[in-house]
């Protein structure tokens, strides 16, 4: 079975409730590992590191704005700062950044020219299902490139064994001679 699709859930505490709600949806499907703070972290451990660190192993981010959200300092600024960060470094097809509006809220312009959802009112089933084609899109991304990784290894791979195995048979000649 192909690995999870590593799916970072990006959100303002007070926004916890339906973040917690689509945390649930996600896990219950085999393919997605979603990783939400209250679920992943452990208690003693430095947590400004470790959801840097999530965010640095996600294959995506999905970024829960809310009028809470977008309007607040704090943590969720530098969590949303950092993976827009990350975003920089990706292809402009992949996709790694989703905006998710739990609300009525304006979409902050740095992520006003990507395709965003409406998780509320009665476009929510609808966005979920449009949510998770994305993500396997995403998912199919990641498996196909890890692939193309694998294979490029394995022929840099069988080219250096090729390059040492005529040294060896040169050199047992010599020994006969």
């Amino acid at each position: 079975m192909p690995r999870q699709l590593r799916v970072f859930l990006c959100h303002a505490s007070q926004d916890k409730p339906a973040v917690r709600e689509l945390y649930k949806r996600l896990k219950a499907e085999d393919w997605i590992d979603p990783w939400l703070d209250e679920e992943k972290l452990s208690f003693g451990q430095y947590w400004t590191t470790s959801i840097e660190e999530a965010l640095d192993d996600a294959d995506i981010v999905i970024i829960f704005l809310s009028q809470n959200s977008v309007r607040k300092e704090g943590f969720v600024q530098r969590e949303l700062n950092y993976a827009w960060e990350l975003s920089l470094e990706k292809p402009r097809n992949d996709i790694f950044l989703i905006p998710f509006r739990l609300d009525d809220c304006q979409i902050p312009r740095y992520l006003g020219s990507r395709q965003w959802g409406d998780y509320f009112g009665d476009k929510k089933e609808n966005t979920y299902q449009i949510l998770l084609r994305s993500l396997k899109k995403r998912h199919q991304q990641k498996l196909k490139l890890e692939a193309e990784e694998v294979a490029e290894r394995v022929k840099v791979g069988h080219e250096a064994a090729e390059m040492v195995v005529p040294k060896q048979g040169e050199e047992a000649k010599k020994g006969r001679t």
